[in-house]
């Protein structure tokens, strides 16, 4: 009789184990926002997965890849959301949720906002889902950033960095 119960207690005790061994394990790219309420009133939310670079090499073994579009970031695609109308680069963006994904580019990255926010990366992008395209220069981040960043200050201004690449674009 003793033996009957020894048995269920033993698996019951390492299930119980290994979900909470499970859920201590941090996700390899865990989730982040960056929120700000710009100087024109309104509020930039961006919702994105940071990915690190751990020895690889941005644009060779890890994303973005030159020339492909980029979910920016990691996990789920980025989302980009704004309670007010504004101009991105100088162009109107309507209020709303957005898939933010890029192309990079040795000398200027693409930046697209796509109307289709809830997805899985990149993986079922449709360009013709587009609402907005801007182009804007890359340069070099003044430190190397380990841990894909994005940013967004009072100004307006959005900056991305990941490695040893900072890339901006004005939000007003």
């Amino acid at each position: 009789m003793k033996r009957s119960l020894f048995m269920p207690l033993v698996a019951a005790t390492m299930l119980i184990a290994g979900v909470a061994c499970a859920q201590d394990k941090k996700p390899a790219s865990p989730p982040a926002k960056a929120s700000e309420t710009i100087t024109s009133g309104a509020t930039i939310t961006i919702n994105y997965s940071q990915p690190s670079v751990k020895g690889r090499t941005i644009g060779k073994d890890l994303e973005p890849l030159p020339g492909k579009v980029w979910r920016t970031g990691a996990n789920e695609a980025t989302v980009f959301e704004t309670d007010k109308d504004i101009t991105v680069e100088g162009q109107k963006l309507p209020a709303g949720k957005y898939g933010l994904f890029t192309i990079a580019g040795d000398q200027e990255w693409t930046i697209i906002f796509n109307k289709t926010w809830k997805q899985w990366g990149a993986f079922k992008y449709n360009e013709a889902d587009d609402v907005l395209r801007v182009k804007v220069p890359v340069s070099k981040a003044p430190a190397f950033t380990e841990t894909f960043t994005i940013n967004i200050d009072k100004d307006g201004k959005v900056s991305l960095l990941w490695g040893d690449t900072k890339t901006d674009f004005a939000v007003k």
